[in-house]
Parts: structure tokens; sequence; C-alpha cells
């Protein structure tokens, strides 16, 4: 098997893929163009990305792709919709950077806190401002609202609650049942998370929904010189609406992420957030540590590894949900060549379409039960025509409820 490794990933990734038997190539610089004749040039089967973009072209010039691993949770960096239509499976590799998201989640919250960044430039400067810089809030007794609670929000609660914080949460799967277990407070909606709180931390994924999640009327909410974190993905807070308030309601922010960030090979990045007074900013490293790196590796070894052994896709992104079935076409039959292919050929000359199938062994081998979902009632001359082999034992058609 093909695998085209396009991003720089845990050493560990290369060195168990050869040994599990794949032609692997490792080339970090691929981008835009390059990466497009390399997709080209070798034909991989599989390709891992971490931040470069996979685009509609990058997987319509690998005739032979089947599956697409990103090495984080995100995957708004790929063109899902597009290897969806092409039956590309979408893999990512969820919760393996929560521990490193929330430690700098948590380092930001604190600098912000204590000055820690305007403290260094001080010294550096040649400056004593003890007297400046020793007043800080602190941040035991204090409310930080979580926006999403999945690993790395939870993660983050955890530290929080470390340090003698109160923690309010919203996220859209969230109920209170599950906030009581998880030692935090309820909250039904962002608006409602960050009423009076003193601090506000996001990790949603940036989807058309969550875009601008963290705007003017979540912000107004929150208490007076708060101090907001965003460690996801940059959409998510409206960058204009932080500024106003940042110069009319005295918080402050910690941002990993930015709306409009360089490519990874780019040096410069000129932005208007970035130099705001009250704005500690870092580049997009959340995820950057070796303990991350070498998790996602393992994951990403897992997928791979599982796929060859079973076929099955870990950590799917992009199965449908729901399909069209209407019915199931149960059918007990001898387990003989070209028994499957003829019921599928009576659905075919019927016009039914087959949504999912599997065809189940008894032991010993001779029979086997095929359960096919359908998208119509196969009417009563198609079974009669399917039951008239000798190779069918029965056949039945249940209804799929919803």
């Amino acid at each position: 098997m093909r695998v085209l490794i396009a991003d720089k990933l845990s050493p560990i990734v290369p060195q168990h893929l050869e040994e599990a038997g794949c032609a692997t190539t490792v080339d970090p610089s691929l981008k835009g163009e390059a990466f497009l004749a390399a997709m080209s040039l070798h034909n991989p089967q599989v390709i891992v990305v971490r931040s470069t973009k996979v685009t509609a072209a990058h997987i319509d010039a690998a005739p032979a792709l089947s599956l697409i691993i990103r090495g984080g949770a995100g995957v708004n960096t790929i063109d899902v919709d597009h290897a969806s239509s092409r039956g590309v499976y979408v893999a990512n590799c969820p919760g393996k950077n929560a521990v490193a998201v929330a430690e700098l989640t948590m380092g930001l919250l604190i600098s912000l806190d204590r000055r820690i960044a305007d403290n260094v430039i001080a010294l550096r400067d040649g400056i004593w401002a003890k007297k400046e810089f020793s007043r800080a809030r602190g941040l035991k007794g204090r409310t930080l609202a979580i926006l999403g609670m999945g690993q790395i929000g939870i993660e983050v609660a955890q530290r929080a609650a470390a340090f003698g914080m109160h923690v309010r949460a919203w996220s859209r799967s969230l109920t209170p049942e599950q906030a009581e277990a998880l030692g935090v407070e309820f909250a039904a909606s962002p608006r409602a998370a960050a009423r009076g709180a003193h601090a506000l931390t996001v990790h949603v994924a940036l989807t058309p929904q969550t875009r601008g999640l963290v705007g003017p009327e979540v912000l107004e909410a929150l208490s007076m010189g708060a101090c907001v974190i965003n460690t996801a993905r940059g959409g998510v807070v409206d960058e204009t609406a932080l500024v106003k308030a940042i110069e009319t309601r005295g918080l402050r922010a910690g941002l990993d992420v930015f709306e409009d960030e360089p490519g990874s090979s780019d040096t410069t990045f000129t932005s208007d957030i970035a130099g705001v007074a009250g704005v500690y900013g870092t580049h997009h490293i959340g995820a950057s540590t070796e303990q991350a790196s070498e998790a996602v590796g393992e994951e990403i070894v897992r997928i791979v590894s599982t796929w060859l052994a079973d076929g099955e896709v870990l950590n799917c992104v992009n199965l449908a949900e729901q399909t069209a079935a209407s019915h199931m076409l149960v059918v007990r039959h001898a387990d003989r060549v070209g028994v499957l292919a003829g019921i599928l050929e009576q659905l075919k000359e019927a016009g039914i379409n087959v949504q999912e199938m599997e065809n189940i062994i008894f032991k010993g081998g001779a029979a086997a039960c095929a359960r096919i979902q359908v998208g119509a009632m196969p009417d009563p001359v198609t079974i009669q025509r399917i039951e008239s082999s000798p190779d069918i034992f029965a056949a039945a058609v249940v209804v799929l409820n919803g």
C-alpha cells in the first residue's frame, strides 16, 4: 500500500508503516502545486496531513486514493464533501492533542492574569516595574466559562478546578446530568455560560454554525476586564468584536489562532489584532508538544493498520449518518460463488438501489445470510425470482424504522 505523508509528523509514523508493509513517502515540504504534482506522481492510496490543505484537485489527481488521515482533530483543511463524492474515507485523530491544548489554554490564562509577557518585555528593556505588575486578580474562586466540552474542554475544566476556579460550561450536546458528572455548572447557551464570567475559553470546531460564536453578545456578557482564550480556530471568535470589547470593556485576550494565519512556510504575519495592547498571541502551537505528536503518530499508525487488517476505518468523519434505505432484504443462502451476484442482479432488474449490505457466514462455511438495505420495497415478483435459485433457502423483507 502506498502512503504519502505531506507534513512533519513523529518519526514513529513512517517507521511503523514501513514495518507494516506500506511503501511510505515522506515530504513535509509539499504544498499547493508541489503537493498536486506529488499526488499525481505517487498515486497514493493513503495520504496523511496535518496543516497541509487537501483540495478537490489533490483528491482528483490520485485515482487510487482511498483514505485521507488528518493528524489532529479538525478536518476543516480537507475538502470532505469532495472526498465523500469520490468514495474516499476521511479520518482524524480526536483527543490525542487534548492535553497539550489544555496546557497552553491554562498557560495563556495565567499569563494574562499575571501579565507575564509584559513582565518579560519590561525586564529586557531594563525596566523594573514591580509596582505596576503586582496588580493581578488571581484565579482562585473566579468563574471560567468553557464553550465546547469535548475532550479538550474536559481537560481544561479539570485543570481549572485544580486552580480553584468555578467552571460553567456550554456545549451543543452537553446535558445537565453530564455537566453534574463532570463537576461543572450547566449553561443552556454560550451567552448564559459567559454571563458574569471572569474568563472564557472556546473549544469547538470551526463550522458555519460556530463561525463568530464568540461575538458581541457573548463578549458583552462577560465581566469587565475578563480574559478571552482561543486555542480552537480563528474564525470562532469575532476578532472585530473582540478588539472593540478590549477597548471599551477592558477585556484581555490570549490567542493561539487567528482568522488569517499565514501558511506553514511563511515567516511574516500581519494582523491588526496581534498588535493590540491586551492581546497575548502564540503561533498556533496548541497541539505542538512531543507528547501530543507521539500520541497522534500512534493513532495514525493504528488507523492504517486497522484498515489494512480488516478494512475498517477508525475515526471516519464522512460516513452517512442515515441512508435512503427504507427496507432490508434478508436472504439465507448457500455460500457459493455467484449467489450474491445473482441477488444483486435481480435488484438491478427491479430498479432497486442497494444502500448497505453485509453477508454473515455460518459455522462450517456452507451457508450465509445476506442483509441488504435497499431504497425501495422489493415486489413479490422480485422476491420470487430470488427464491427460484436452488442456492437460496429463504428471502424476507423487513421495513426499517425511520
